[in-house]
Protein backbone atom coordinates (compact mmCIF):
# COMPACT_ATOMS: atom_id res chain seq x y z
CA UNK A 1 0.00 0.00 0.00
CA UNK A 2 1.16 3.46 -0.90
CA UNK A 3 1.08 6.43 1.53
CA UNK A 4 -1.90 7.77 -0.15
CA UNK A 5 -3.97 4.84 0.14
CA UNK A 6 -3.22 5.00 4.02
CA UNK A 7 -4.40 8.55 4.06
CA UNK A 8 -7.24 7.56 2.01
CA UNK A 9 -8.09 4.63 4.15
CA UNK A 10 -7.57 6.96 7.25
CA UNK A 11 -9.49 9.56 6.32
CA UNK A 12 -12.72 7.18 5.80
CA UNK A 13 -12.07 6.28 9.12
CA UNK A 14 -12.73 9.91 10.67
CA UNK A 15 -15.43 10.67 8.02
CA UNK A 16 -17.52 7.59 9.31
CA UNK A 17 -20.19 8.94 11.70
CA UNK A 18 -20.12 7.80 15.61
CA UNK A 19 -21.98 4.94 16.80
CA UNK A 20 -24.04 6.30 19.41
CA UNK A 21 -25.29 4.51 22.63
CA UNK A 22 -28.62 3.41 22.46
CA UNK A 23 -31.19 4.09 25.13
CA UNK A 24 -31.37 1.11 26.34
CA UNK A 25 -28.02 0.58 27.24
CA UNK A 26 -27.60 3.47 28.91
CA UNK A 27 -30.50 3.30 31.19
CA UNK A 28 -29.25 -0.46 31.76
CA UNK A 29 -25.53 0.79 32.30
CA UNK A 30 -26.03 4.28 34.45
CA UNK A 31 -29.64 4.92 35.59
CA UNK A 32 -29.99 1.43 37.00
CA UNK A 33 -26.85 0.75 39.06
CA UNK A 34 -27.51 4.86 40.06
CA UNK A 35 -30.90 4.32 41.43
CA UNK A 36 -29.75 1.00 43.32
CA UNK A 37 -26.92 2.96 44.88
CA UNK A 38 -29.51 5.35 46.26
CA UNK A 39 -32.52 3.44 47.09
CA UNK A 40 -30.22 1.16 49.36
CA UNK A 41 -28.23 4.38 50.81
CA UNK A 42 -31.81 5.95 51.57
CA UNK A 43 -32.63 2.63 52.99
CA UNK A 44 -29.80 1.66 55.12
CA UNK A 45 -30.06 5.17 56.24
CA UNK A 46 -33.69 5.33 57.37
CA UNK A 47 -32.96 1.51 58.95
CA UNK A 48 -30.42 3.68 60.95
CA UNK A 49 -31.59 6.54 62.12
CA UNK A 50 -35.26 5.25 62.95
CA UNK A 51 -34.09 1.71 64.35
CA UNK A 52 -33.19 3.03 67.47
CA UNK A 53 -36.49 4.92 68.12
CA UNK A 54 -38.75 1.55 67.30
CA UNK A 55 -36.92 -0.17 69.60
CA UNK A 56 -37.50 2.44 72.20
CA UNK A 57 -41.46 2.04 71.32
CA UNK A 58 -41.54 -1.52 71.15
CA UNK A 59 -39.88 -1.86 75.10
CA UNK A 60 -42.20 0.70 76.43
CA UNK A 61 -45.07 -1.52 75.03
CA UNK A 62 -43.43 -4.80 76.29
CA UNK A 63 -43.33 -2.90 79.94
CA UNK A 64 -46.92 -2.68 79.56
CA UNK A 65 -49.22 -5.55 80.38
CA UNK A 66 -52.79 -5.75 79.83
CA UNK A 67 -55.02 -2.78 80.18
CA UNK A 68 -51.62 -0.51 80.15
CA UNK A 69 -50.74 -1.30 83.73
CA UNK A 70 -46.74 -2.08 84.49
CA UNK A 71 -45.92 -5.63 84.74
CA UNK A 72 -44.22 -6.01 88.39
CA UNK A 73 -42.13 -8.76 86.99
CA UNK A 74 -42.86 -11.07 88.98
CA UNK A 75 -42.99 -14.54 87.69
CA UNK A 76 -44.81 -17.78 89.72
CA UNK A 77 -43.94 -21.44 88.76
CA UNK A 78 -46.65 -24.19 89.91
CA UNK A 79 -45.50 -27.73 90.23
CA UNK A 80 -47.93 -30.12 89.10
CA UNK A 81 -47.58 -33.25 90.38
CA UNK A 82 -45.55 -36.24 89.05
CA UNK A 83 -47.22 -38.17 86.08
CA UNK A 84 -46.81 -41.92 84.61
CA UNK A 85 -48.45 -42.86 81.53
CA UNK A 86 -47.93 -46.10 79.37
CA UNK A 87 -47.22 -44.87 75.75
CA UNK A 88 -48.80 -45.69 73.01
CA UNK A 89 -46.81 -48.69 71.25
CA UNK A 90 -49.42 -50.10 69.40
CA UNK A 91 -47.88 -54.38 70.52
CA UNK A 92 -47.48 -55.91 73.47
CA UNK A 93 -44.64 -54.21 75.05
CA UNK A 94 -44.67 -51.31 77.54
CA UNK A 95 -43.22 -47.94 77.39
CA UNK A 96 -43.84 -45.67 80.31
CA UNK A 97 -43.12 -41.50 80.61
CA UNK A 98 -42.71 -40.23 83.79
CA UNK A 99 -42.84 -36.45 83.62
CA UNK A 100 -42.75 -33.73 86.14
CA UNK A 101 -43.55 -30.20 85.01
CA UNK A 102 -43.81 -26.39 85.95
CA UNK A 103 -45.85 -23.72 84.75
CA UNK A 104 -45.09 -20.49 84.41
CA UNK A 105 -47.55 -17.65 85.42
CA UNK A 106 -47.23 -13.92 85.73
CA UNK A 107 -49.72 -13.07 88.39
CA UNK A 108 -49.06 -14.55 91.66
CA UNK A 109 -53.10 -14.09 92.26
CA UNK A 110 -53.98 -16.70 89.77
CA UNK A 111 -52.24 -19.95 91.65
CA UNK A 112 -55.28 -20.46 93.67
CA UNK A 113 -57.79 -19.98 90.64
CA UNK A 114 -55.46 -22.20 89.02
CA UNK A 115 -55.38 -24.81 91.81
CA UNK A 116 -59.71 -25.17 91.41
CA UNK A 117 -58.96 -26.15 87.36
CA UNK A 118 -56.38 -28.55 88.29
CA UNK A 119 -58.07 -31.57 88.12
CA UNK A 120 -59.13 -30.64 84.24
CA UNK A 121 -55.74 -29.55 83.48
CA UNK A 122 -54.41 -33.05 84.64
CA UNK A 123 -56.76 -35.05 82.79
CA UNK A 124 -55.90 -33.16 79.37
CA UNK A 125 -52.39 -33.89 80.07
CA UNK A 126 -52.63 -37.48 81.00
CA UNK A 127 -55.08 -37.82 77.97
CA UNK A 128 -52.68 -36.50 75.37
CA UNK A 129 -49.27 -38.52 77.14
CA UNK A 130 -51.44 -41.86 76.59
CA UNK A 131 -51.63 -41.29 72.98
CA UNK A 132 -48.19 -40.25 72.35
CA UNK A 133 -45.65 -42.68 70.59
CA UNK A 134 -42.23 -42.80 71.05
CA UNK A 135 -40.76 -42.34 68.28
CA UNK A 136 -42.92 -38.69 68.93
CA UNK A 137 -40.54 -37.81 72.38
CA UNK A 138 -37.22 -38.60 70.00
CA UNK A 139 -34.81 -35.52 69.44
CA UNK A 140 -35.31 -31.77 70.64
CA UNK A 141 -38.42 -31.23 68.26
CA UNK A 142 -40.41 -33.97 69.69
CA UNK A 143 -39.61 -32.19 72.86
CA UNK A 144 -40.74 -28.73 71.73
CA UNK A 145 -43.47 -30.28 70.25
CA UNK A 146 -44.61 -31.67 73.47
CA UNK A 147 -43.85 -28.14 75.34
CA UNK A 148 -45.96 -26.59 73.02
CA UNK A 149 -48.95 -29.16 72.65
CA UNK A 150 -49.09 -29.19 76.89
CA UNK A 151 -48.94 -25.18 76.75
CA UNK A 152 -52.20 -25.23 74.58
CA UNK A 153 -53.72 -28.22 76.58
CA UNK A 154 -53.16 -26.17 79.84
CA UNK A 155 -54.20 -23.19 78.66
CA UNK A 156 -57.83 -24.11 77.46
CA UNK A 157 -58.33 -25.98 80.39
CA UNK A 158 -57.12 -23.23 82.81
CA UNK A 159 -59.75 -20.32 80.88
CA UNK A 160 -59.32 -17.12 82.11
CA UNK A 161 -55.86 -17.77 83.78
CA UNK A 162 -52.82 -17.17 81.42
CA UNK A 163 -49.92 -19.95 81.47
CA UNK A 164 -47.22 -18.25 80.20
CA UNK A 165 -44.89 -21.62 79.57
CA UNK A 166 -44.28 -25.22 80.33
CA UNK A 167 -41.35 -26.51 81.86
CA UNK A 168 -39.73 -29.69 82.18
CA UNK A 169 -38.79 -30.12 85.44
CA UNK A 170 -37.98 -34.33 85.02
CA UNK A 171 -38.70 -36.48 82.21
CA UNK A 172 -38.08 -40.44 82.13
CA UNK A 173 -39.18 -42.49 79.24
CA UNK A 174 -38.66 -46.63 79.84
Amino acid sequence: MTDAAVDELEGAEEDAPKKKTSGKKLVLFVVLPLLLVLGGGGAAAYFFLFAGDAAQTEDAEDAKGEGGKKKSGEVVFYDLPEMLVNLNTGGKQNNYLKIRVSLELDDPLAVPALETVLPRVIDNFQIYLRELRLEDLNGSAGLMRLKEELLVRVNTAAGDIHINDVLFREMLVQ
